[in-house]
């Protein structure tokens, strides 16, 4: 499991609906002060509904 909250960008890129957005997810932790939920993933530009089924591979905290 890899935390949202911590993982790096090329962590965030293996998780299969995320790929290719890891940067902007840093970025958007960086400037928000993380993760609450994964469900907040939906609020990173360019995520809205992808992050579906995200939970088998990632985690909060």
């Amino acid at each position: 499991m890899i935390d949202l909250n911590t993982a790096t960008a090329d962590q965030l890129d293996t998780v299969p609906q995320l790929a290719g957005h890891g940067a902007e997810i840093v970025r958007y932790r960086e400037e928000r002060g993380g993760f609450g939920e994964l469900r907040h993933l939906n609020e990173v530009p360019g995520l809205a509904q992808k992050a579906d089924g995200v939970e088998e591979h990632l985690r909060v905290g």
